[in-house]
């Protein structure tokens, strides 16, 4: 039997070197605002019975005129995040349900993940109680200082950390616990917390198409790889007319 996941979406970020007036998770995809695939992706799955959409204050009037109606046919609760992103991953899990056994941390802006790769990582955090999407380093790496090089660092077992990032709700729990004791401002993950407690966190292998949509340039990558997939209709309640449906 499956455990039971609750998600939190991650869109409230300053979105700092995207520019533009809009923030990233709303800007467009093919037509549609980024974090509404995630959305759907994951309110597909029958092992997901919770998913919280943490966003920033001054967009709450936007997704809710916006979008609200249509969260809500997709049972997904609404937070406001923080500044920082364990921030705002500890205020979801504030809402997190007693019941829950997994909580999973996605980014809005990685709108081309897999029903696949969402499945491994959920099975495998299941079995070790932590596990996270990953793909291994291809590019050349170089240590500066100074704009000078001062090492070319060997790339061997580098792998770069993606989401979901999946893990046993009491292990998160005790890591956020635990946060007090660490250097917030070297903080970038949540398996980072999770390592610090000692407790090993397992890969989920990716590729670099599991893109985070960092810049505006990166939108048409992300379109591309979209069209460049076999497109699956969804498995959940999409309704009668599931094209205007957002």
């Amino acid at each position: 039997m499956s455990k039971k996941v609750a998600v939190i979406i991650c869109a409230a970020g300053a979105s700092s070197r995207f520019g533009g007036r809009r923030k990233k998770p709303f800007m467009d995809v093919g037509g549609r605002a980024t974090f509404l695939y995630s959305v759907e992706l994951f309110s597909a799955r029958d092992d997901v019975k919770q998913i919280l959409l943490a966003i920033p204050k001054e967009e709450e009037e936007l997704v809710n005129i916006k979008w609200g109606a249509n969260l809500q046919f997709f049972h997904v609760k609404i937070c406001i995040g923080g500044l920082e992103r364990f921030e705002t991953v500890g205020k979801a899990m504030e809402l997190v349900k007693d019941d829950i056994e997994l909580i999973a941390v996605h980014d809005a802006v990685r709108c081309c993940v897999t029903e696949k790769w969402i499945t491994e990582c959920f099975e495998t955090a299941a079995k070790m109680g932590a596990a996270i999407l990953a793909c291994p380093v291809a590019a050349t790496i170089k240590k500066c200082r100074d704009n000078t090089i001062i090492e070319t660092v060997d790339r061997t077992g580098l792998y770069e950390a993606q989401t979901p990032q999946v893990f046993d709700a009491k292990l998160l729990r005790e890591a956020y616990a635990n946060l007090k004791n660490l250097d917030k401002i070297k903080i970038s993950d949540d398996s980072q917390l999770v390592e610090a407690l000692g407790h090993k966190v397992s890969i989920v292998e990716t590729d670099y198409s599991n893109i985070k949509i960092t810049t505006s340039s990166d939108l048409a990558i992300a379109e591309a790889i979209m069209k460049s997939r076999p497109k699956e209709l969804p498995k959940g309640p999409v309704g009668p007319y599931i094209e205007a449906q957002w």
